[in-house]
């Protein structure tokens, strides 16, 4: 060996290798220790892609590969670990998924379109079925595996390639254990079932369900309303108890008549260059109520087309809700102010009551005796006259006499003291409750409690809960009885629950897209819902405990969507889509079993929402119909 390295040829090859480890640049040269053959610092990676980056990577060279680098570029990976499942715990495995994932914020929820009370029953089988087919009932826990303990003088460990990676053993048993009954001698036994899934999934496909009803997803009728005003703050639809359907379009006020549909031009205020921004019927006849941007307040009469009465002007600015309690009606402005009048008075009379709650324009206004529980029914409350020279007395059973200018609110025979609550929304995102007959607050069990509303000059928190009945001094219903702060965008949407006294429905704007329900008794937040998009408009099923919202803006892409909700429980029954722009109107037929949605695309959709009051045909006919027998 020391010949051929001493040989020209030996001295002419380590010349060649000197030559070529010169040419290559200083900083790619690979020092090695000889001791451990490990670079004691790490190199520039090469341009090469690596498995394993912790390894150390040589540029190319002339020379070759020299034992070292061969030993370490070549590596040895064994095969994937598969787990024996009877060791593993798939009950646990199976909880740890996180199925709901994080809570979306509110500017990123949106409502599924498709959503209904069938798919969501399916979902909720699906997943009941899947829980008890990967995570069966176990009768007994499989122990820990133990690692087997080892001598200090045990072998060294072995490479990875000798490790055994498929293990394949019987289910252990104790001996001690008798096995249990016999399986296979049962005829029913799960092994001879026929049915892919097991015993409690089998039971639970074939247990009886709750029959849920299927709403129609698509109108059943559409009309074009055009220059329907897109305008969140205005309310120009709404359906009589006669079936007559007004609608505000522009400077023009129009009925449709739902049995024949009959359209007829109701009034045209073009000639006096004002437009209507809100319209509603009297809870039981044909009195409509206008209102005009200009501030003017008009009553017609429907069937002859003509007009009772006007108020001008009612208020100084633009009338955007109205709302009926028997003979009184109620205006509320975007002078933010809310005036009641009695429409038996002579024309250009004065608001017998004005109510100043709100700091920014009233856009939403609803009566709690709306439903029928207001004046000329022995339920609701009466105005009475006061003061000198007294006007009209009461009338009957409970109905309203003409108040002079110091009347006072009195309840009428057989009254209820939620008959007579008004609910008012505003762009201040406040929501007053208010009581014309000049009571403060119900009396409650203790002289405090906590609420989230608050009351005549309170706070929200800590108030007093006294029952005071007030009795023609000015003052008197000009304070809200209950102030609730906890919207955060204007509140339009106002709906009184018709089968729970005292519970009120309100949502909130862009900002806010909630519903949230009042206890107005004593003050508290039932509950609330994040719809994800505007609030609109809400109404209440006269035939099932169901709450109908529309929709409009959205942080995501607006669905313009009508939805039916369940209460209390506040799941989605449907979730109707038609409309191409914010559905601002709402109202429902008084039958209870259609709705009518407007929008800004000028449209009028009628949806089948609700169905048929049972029985409703039997009572409308009978003989003891106190309807048709008392006057």
């Amino acid at each position: 060996m020391s010949g051929l390295k001493n040989s020209p040829f030996g001295k002419r090859l380590r010349a060649t290798h000197q030559d070529t480890e010169d040419d290559a640049p200083r900083r790619t040269r690979q020092r090695v220790n000889p001791a451990f053959a490990l670079s004691p610092a790490a190199p520039t990676p090469s341009l090469t892609p690596s498995f394993d980056s912790s390894r150390p990577t040589t540029s190319d060279t002339s020379g070759p590969d020299s034992p070292i680098d061969s030993f370490r570029g070549h590596r040895e990976y064994g095969d994937r670990f598969v787990p024996s499942r009877d060791t593993g715990d798939m009950r646990t495995s199976y909880h740890l998924m996180d199925e709901s994932g994080p809570s979306t914020p509110s500017k990123h929820r949106t409502i599924p379109t498709e959503s209904d009370a069938l798919k969501e029953q399916a979902n909720a089988i699906f997943t009941s079925i899947l829980h008890t087919e990967v995570t069966p009932p176990s009768p007994r826990r499989p122990a820990s595996p133990t690692r087997p303990a080892h001598s200090s003088s045990s072998i060294a460990p072995s490479t990875p390639t000798r490790r055994r990676i498929f293990h394949y053993n019987s289910p252990s048993s104790n001996p001690g254990t008798p096995t249990h009954g016999r399986r296979l001698d049962t005829p029913t036994d799960e092994a001879y079932s026929m049915s892919p899934v097991r015993a409690e999934s089998r039971q639970l496909l074939e247990s009886p369900r709750r029959q849920l009803r299927s709403v129609c997803k698509t109108p059943y009728r559409v009309l074009d309303a055009p220059d329907l005003a897109d305008d969140f703050y205005l309310n120009l639809v709404d359906w009589s108890s006669t079936n007559v359907l007004g609608v505000g379009l522009g400077s023009c006020v129009y009925l449709w008549t739902a049995h024949n549909a009959v359209v007829s031009k109701l009034c045209d205020l073009s000639g006096v260059a004002d437009t209507i921004s809100s319209v509603a019927w009297v809870q039981k006849g044909t009195t409509l109520a206008v209102g005009t941007l200009s501030g003017h307040l008009h009553i017609y009469d429907a069937p002859t087309l003509s007009i009772v009465r006007t108020y001008a002007p009612a208020h100084t600015q633009r009338i955007g809700a109205l709302s009926w309690n028997g003979h009184i009606l109620s205006s509320g402005s975007r002078d933010r102010m809310v005036h009641h009048r009695d429409v038996r008075e002579g024309a250009g009379g004065r608001p017998f009551r004005r109510c100043a709650g709100h700091r920014q324009e009233v856009c939403g206004l609803r009566w709690s005796g709306e439903l029928g529980l207001g004046f000329g029914g022995g339920r609701g409350v009466g105005v009475i006259a006061g003061g000198s020279g007294g006007g009209g007395g009461t009338g009957v059973d409970g109905g309203i006499g003409a108040p002079s200018t110091g009347g006072a609110v009195a309840q009428g025979p057989g009254g209820s003291g939620m008959g007579s609550a008004l609910a008012s929304g505003g762009n201040d995102n406040k929501v007053c409750i208010w009581d014309l007959r000049g009571s403060r607050r119900a009396s409650s069990s203790s002289s405090s409690a906590h609420t989230s509303g608050s009351g005549p000059g309170g706070s929200i928190g800590t108030s007093t809960h006294s029952s005071r009945l007030s009795t023609g001094s000015d003052g008197d219903g000009d304070v809200p009885l209950w102030k609730f702060h906890e919207h955060t965008a204007a509140v339009k949407a106002l709906a009184w629950d018709p089968h729970v006294s005292g519970v009120l429905a309100t949502g909130g704007g862009t900002q806010d897209k909630h519903i949230r329900f009042w206890n107005t008794s004593n003050g508290t937040m039932l509950n609330e819902l994040d719809t994800g998009s505007q609030v609109c408009n809400l109404i209440w099923s006269h035939t099932s405990h169901e709450l109908v919202s529309t929709h409009g803006f959205s942080s995501t892409t607006p669905q313009n969507q009508i939805c039916i909700w369940r209460y209390p429980s506040l799941s989605q029954v449907a979730s109707l889509t038609g409309h191409t722009h914010r559905v601002l109107y709402l109202a429902m037929s008084p039958d209870g079993e259609t709705i009518v949605t407007g929008a800004g695309d000028e449209t009028l959709r009628f949806w089948n929402a609700f169905p048929r009051r049972e029985g409703a045909g039997e009572r409308a006919g009978g003989v003891l119909d106190w309807g048709r027998l008392i006057r």
